[in-house]
């Protein structure tokens, strides 16, 4: 049997009412309740931030790594400028 143990929060006056009108509505069985899938939903958004942070911290060593091993070119802002503009008559050339 899960225990449960009672904290008290403080809302502001809007938050409050919102709470209070989705229980009213039917929507919930209690505040309670809406405050526990608001903690849920919480965890689930700050697991998907570390799992971004930690891609994006592997990406950065990746990038490290292939400059320490050699594997870079020169960066040429003019090269990457005419690709995408090759990609996009292809494109408007391929719609027609």
């Amino acid at each position: 049997m899960n225990t449960m143990e009672r904290i008290t929060i403080t809302l502001t006056p809007e938050m409050a009412q919102t709470v209070r009108g989705a229980v009213e509505a039917g929507e919930y069985a209690s505040s309670s309740e809406i405050i526990r899938e608001a903690l849920r939903d919480w965890r689930h958004k700050r697991a998907l931030q570390a799992q971004e942070l930690a891609d994006l911290l592997a990406a950065v060593q990746e990038g490290l790594d292939d400059i320490e091993a050699g594997r870079v070119r020169d960066f040429d802002a003019e090269r990457i400028i005419r690709r995408g503009e090759e990609r996009l008559q292809s494109r408007a050339a391929g719609s027609d």
